[in-house]
């Protein structure tokens, strides 16, 4: 049975600040746990005007103890940037508090620029390279201590954290497919490689411990309105956003605009339709349509949804329409 759960990037609205934004996604998370969503996952960024989930953890943390049965997790933690101990102390805490509702999605991009990277890291010898070394000393510090062993994570050791590959290419595929370890893909803003990945995954997967059969997630922008043209209106925040990224130009998260046509050239158009590829946008008789196609050309263990909506009654209403819709959808 198909899962549908729910990726935030505390998004700061342009005009608010980083409270606001942890208000609002705690206020999103207990709405999510109410819909019916499985997990509730925040993600690393770093150096970024308008997002405000830099310390991961910490943010984690804060909706752990607000909610009651939802999973929250990290998709993900960016690895390269920590040390695999401060990842395995942190997440083993997270995992005290709350036991059984902690997931730790890894990623090895750095979540920002290579300054930010630079700043973070106080030197760059741990990299994207590095991930593979750096994951298998983070889960032995999970497993658990044997007499007399000089190092170990407190708390943290012998606690069963379940730990997801994240990834946009076929790296994370090819490694979470040999480790036998759930993979989930970012197609929200990299749909290209999306079902190359899926089937680089499926075919190498290497039953495990942990699993016995492929785990597939698979990331999607959901955002639904009353009608196509609301929900389209409301998409040109997220448009914005990546339109940022494309010129360099990275800000708090911008209101949405009547005519998006008037703000950029056809060729940045053109890229943003790309990297938004894995959307659906639109009333509920239009999420339907997109959502079962997805879920048909990737059959997808679980989809995770993400909205950056600048308005939070609208996120809110967003993510409860997209839940009656993928219900439904899962259930016939």
């Amino acid at each position: 049975m198909t899962r549908y759960s729910i990726l935030d990037l505390a998004p700061i609205v342009q005009g608010g600040d980083a409270a606001q934004a942890f208000r609002n996604s705690l206020d999103l998370a207990r709405h999510a746990e109410a819909a019916g969503y499985h997990r509730y996952w925040i993600a690393e960024h770093h150096n970024i005007p308008g997002v405000a989930s830099a310390a991961t953890a910490v943010l984690i943390a804060h909706v752990a103890a607000g909610t009651r049965s939802i999973r929250v997790g990290a998709g993900g933690i960016m690895l390269p940037n920590h040390a695999p101990l401060a990842i395995a102390e942190q997440f083993g805490t997270l995992e005290s508090l709350h036991p059984g509702r902690i997931d730790l999605g890894l990623g090895r991009a750095p979540g920002g620029d290579p300054l930010t990277a630079r700043a973070l890291r106080r030197g760059l010898d741990s990299n994207g390279d590095t991930f593979g070394r750096d994951l298998a000393e983070l889960r032995g510090y999970f497993q658990p201590a044997a007499p007399g062993q000089p190092l170990r994570a407190v708390p943290g050791a012998g606690l069963n954290v379940p730990i997801y590959i994240l990834g946009s290419s076929d790296f994370g595929a090819h490694l979470a497919a040999r480790l036998g370890l759930p993979f989930a893909f970012a197609s929200h803003f990299a749909p290209d490689y999306l079902l190359a990945a899926l089937d680089i995954y499926r075919r190498n997967f290497q039953p495990s411990a942990v699993l016995d059969r492929p785990y597939a997630i698979v990331g999607a922008n959901v955002i639904a309105a009353g009608t196509d043209a609301e929900a389209q209106r409301l998409f040109t925040s997220l448009q914005q956003a990546f339109l940022g990224i494309i010129r360099g130009q990275r800000t708090e998260l911008l209101p949405p605009v009547d005519d998006i046509e008037e703000i950029w050239e056809p060729h940045e158009a053109a890229h943003v339709a790309q990297m938004t590829r894995c959307s659906a946008i639109g009333s509920p008789e239009t999420i339907r349509r997109t959502l079962a196609t997805i879920l048909e050309q990737t059959n997808a263990d679980e989809i995770i949804t993400t909205a950056q909506i600048h308005d939070h009654p609208a996120r809110l209403q967003s993510l409860e329409i997209a839940a009656k819709v993928l219900d439904s959808l899962i259930s016939t």
